[in-house]
């Protein structure tokens, strides 16, 4: 009955995560944003304080970690960012959605697999793992790419300058014709 109630919450819970992603899309992308999530979520490591979750062993912490990596190839293929104004957005895609759901329905197929097989600790000690395999390379990916396309908005913004100043200068803008003229 629990293990009924937990993956309804959890399925609930993605989708809600699914939302935030989404909403966040429509506001502008910082280095703090792209950051801050694998940074709070290493507070999870905690987990293996606890004796029972300490069960895991190397082998399933390189397997989960290695799945972690594969999965993450994904997220980075389909993560993107581009300037609309002045600002930096992440580019909306329909893949995204689609690749949450898959992920979900594979996290759950998984789970039910492999829960008669492992202790629930260990199997949520792993799946952490596999999450944040997947979520520390998309992250560091993101910043990447965000830094980059914020180095070309900057660049853009000053050799704008630059080249709006240099028109602007009172021996391309005419006045000084103007006041040869007058003399």
């Amino acid at each position: 009955m629990y293990g009924i109630a937990f993956t309804i919450a959890a399925v609930f819970m993605a989708f809600f995560a699914m939302y935030v992603r989404m909403k966040a899309m429509e506001r502008p992308a910082t280095a703090r944003k792209i950051l801050i999530p694998p940074l709070a979520m290493s507070t999870g490591f905690l987990m293996f304080l606890y004796p029972p979750v300490q069960e895991i062993t190397w082998l399933e912490v390189g397997e989960a970690l290695g799945v972690g990596l594969l999965l993450s190839v994904l997220l980075i293929k389909t993560s993107h960012f581009e300037v609309r104004g002045q600002e930096i957005y992440m580019k909306k895609t329909k893949l995204l959605p689609f690749l949450l759901i898959t992920l979900l329905v594979g996290r759950l197929a998984v789970k039910l697999a492999l829960g008669i097989h492992f202790e629930y600790e260990v199997l949520a000690g792993m799946f952490f793992i596999l999450a944040f395999g997947m979520l520390l390379p998309w992250r560091i990916s993101m910043f990447v790419k965000f830094n980059e396309v914020k180095r070309q908005l900057e660049w853009s913004r000053n050799f704008g300058k630059a080249e709006t100043e240099e028109s602007e200068s009172p021996e391309d803008s005419g006045t000084v014709s103007s006041d040869i003229r007058s003399v």
